[in-house]
């Protein structure tokens, strides 16, 4: 992607080195100054560069100066600081200020390079963001679910027209997609809004329990049931009964459901009177109805009946657009901390396996065990790419000492590495993370 740049440093041969380097791209065109004031007339000039990038020790203005004006005059320029002075509170002051993110000097060109890769391809993505946010919500009780991508806003439309009606409704996806957000979202959207809603996950109760739940259960119908209890569809009459994870329905509980919802009454445990009820039903599952319907293991005819109008959720990787705004969301709960974009970016790059879910636990993590700023996020093991480990190695088998495998990773490549830069290449890190670890596992530098 085509784009301008700006560096600047009192330094003249820094500027015309990194010049060099990225002008190598082809599609980067860059200039340079050599002072904070060269800079500010080099703005004026063209009020449309797209990356700053600023030494931060400079006079007459230093860069953590510059960086302020610039992105009180022009917010849109990503601004990337280079300095030798790095300190945990000038990084949190940096980003603060708006930097995209900072460098340590000394650096090689390839790492500069990545980072200004991140920052234009971040550009692209806020772009899109901001176009989606223009896009108005079907109705207003979404407000509180994130997700502006198309398959999402198909998700609302179906939302919005079924609402109204009293029509079943099935939501399918995988688990952490928030399939219960939008169960009770057609609740709040619904003439039933001002009623019951009431919530059960069918894969959390034995089916004993599950049935004197769902039903009730009159006086002395078992050991312990010393008066009678109501169900949880008396509960939820005139309003919505949500059942979540309704494959794992019993079989001998499918019947009774099915009867309930054919007669519009249930019999309490021990009872023999029906008790008429009037409840909106939706339900919702991570599994394939239909091959447990060819196992026998779920009713075809309850199936039918719950089946009326099925919603599909998209799992997180199908959305990727929508997690800038999730993770905006979720770090509001640590409003002392701020995230690298580069650790957002490494967040666009993963797939999620456990959706919406695992954003947010990992995001809470990092932020736990993280200082002011979040500089690095670890993602699962199990789902990263092959390159992160050296060719011919394998992942540590269980039992094995983590630490000694990473230093046997780290020494391995530094011996088949004919410099730093190279084995941080082979190891699929930077090579300030790769000096670090060096320094962690007493490896001489």
């Amino acid at each position: 992607m085509s784009a301008s740049l700006l560096v600047v440093d009192n330094e003249r041969r820094m500027c015309q080195l990194i010049k060099g380097a990225l002008e190598m791209e082809g599609d980067l065109k860059v200039d340079i100054a050599f002072s904070g004031p060269e800079a500010i007339e080099a703005f004026k000039k063209n009020p449309a560069y797209d990356i700053l990038i600023t030494d931060l020790k400079m006079t007459p203005i230093d860069g953590l100066t510059l960086l302020k004006k610039v992105k009180e005059r022009h917010p849109d320029t990503d601004v990337l600081l280079m300095t030798a002075y790095a300190s945990q509170k000038t990084a949190v002051e940096a980003m603060q200020a708006g930097a995209f993110d900072y460098l340590i000097k000394p650096f090689d060109m390839d790492e500069l390079l990545i980072r200004v890769r991140r920052a234009l391809k971040q550009r692209v993505l806020e772009k899109e963001n901001a176009r989606l946010k223009a896009v108005p919500r079907p109705a207003t009780g979404l407000e509180g679910i994130i997700g502006k991508s198309k398959k999402m806003r198909d998700v609302f439309d179906l939302v919005q027209r079924v609402a109204e009606r009293d029509t079943t409704v099935l939501i399918r996806g995988e688990s952490g997609t928030g399939k219960e957000l939008i169960a009770r979202a057609i609740h709040n959207l619904s003439p039933r809004k001002d009623r019951a809603w009431v919530a059960i996950n069918c894969a959390a109760l034995p089916e004993s329990l599950l049935e004197s739940e769902l039903f009730g259960y009159e006086k002395g119908a078992f050991t312990g049931a010393d008066k009678a209890k109501p169900g949880l569809f008396e509960r939820a009459d005139g309003g919505t009964l949500f059942l979540d994870e309704i494959g794992d329905l019993p079989a001998g509980l499918q019947s009774k459901l099915l009867r309930v919802l054919q007669n519009r009454e249930v019999i309490h445990l021990g009872g023999h009177q029906p008790i008429p009820v009037d409840v909106r039903l939706i339900t919702a599952t991570h599994q394939n109805l239909e091959r447990m319907m060819e196992e026998q293991k779920f009713r075809s005819d309850l199936y039918y009946r719950i089946n009326l109008f099925p919603i599909t959720l998209p799992p997180l990787r199908e959305r990727k657009e929508d997690i800038p705004e999730l993770i905006e969301h979720f770090m509001r709960a640590f409003p002392d901390k701020l995230m690298q974009p580069r650790v957002k970016m490494k967040l666009m790059e993963y797939d999620f396996p456990g959706n919406i879910r695992e954003l947010q636990n990992l995001i809470e993590r990092a932020a736990i065990i993280s200082g002011a700023i979040i500089e690095d996020i670890e993602l699962p093991r199990i789902t990263r790419d092959a390159k992160h480990v050296p060719a011919g190695e394998a992942l540590p088998p269980d039992g094995i000492n983590l630490d000694a495998h990473i230093k046997s990773l780290l020494s391995q490549a530094l011996e088949k590495a004919s410099n730093k830069s190279e084995a941080a290449r082979l190891l699929g890190i930077t090579r300030r993370r790769l000096y670090s670890m060096m320094e962690k596992f007493g490896l001489d530098k």
